[in-house]
């Protein structure tokens, strides 16, 4: 289970119009909000919606299933897709958005039309294809040649982020804090909520 990098922005989830506005959201949790998503108060508020409403809708939902079942002693892994083709770099500038996965792990790149991919992109596919086929064969991900994909649990942290570069590479998630917040907010019951509902 996972999520692309950079789902959906815009006001998707919240309304919000402002950075101020949208930490405003968290309640008492809102400084750590801050430090979570802007921790030198200098990225741009489009940059920060993005992650808050890729960070809310799919990859705190993902955390949690994965959670859930590594609580009962299944195996679990999340992965989190954050390459962006180069012809569609200027699009997605924080990152792919919902969807943008698809293709790559059926590794049918050619589906899409007038697009040829790169080399680097048909090595992504065929690498996260692999994962995927393992992963429905065997219930694990992992295979000959392939990096390591970790079994996640909530105290190692760890998922499989296919980085920028296409790389693959297994690691503690860097959205840690982000999520952390996320998650103490709703069980608070704060105004998180999509549209603020």
């Amino acid at each position: 289970i996972g999520n692309n990098s950079a789902e959906i922005g815009g006001g998707f989830v919240n309304a919000s119009s402002t950075k101020e506005e949208l930490f405003s959201l968290f309640g008492e949790l809102k400084e750590e909000a801050k430090a979570a998503y802007d921790p030198d108060g200098n990225k741009e508020f489009a940059e920060v919606q993005t992650r808050f409403n890729t960070d809310k809708v799919w990859a705190e939902s993902a955390r949690f299933t994965a959670g859930s079942f590594a609580a009962i002693g299944d195996p679990a892994y999340i992965f989190l897709f954050s390459y962006v083709p180069a012809a569609m770099k200027e699009r997605m500038k924080y990152g792919p958005g919902h969807g943008t996965d698809i293709s790559f792990v059926f590794d049918n790149l050619g589906a899409r039309p007038r697009s040829t991919p790169a080399p680097e992109d048909k090595e992504v596919a065929r690498m996260m294809n692999a994962y995927w086929v393992n992963f429905a064969k065997t219930g694990d991900p992992n295979g000959n040649g392939l990096p390591l994909w970790p079994n996640y649990t909530h105290q190692n942290n760890k998922i499989l982020d296919i980085q920028s570069d296409g790389k693959p590479v297994g690691k503690s998630d860097p959205r840690k804090a982000r999520l952390d917040v996320i998650e103490k907010a709703v069980s608070k019951g704060d105004n998180i909520q999509p549209n603020g509902i």
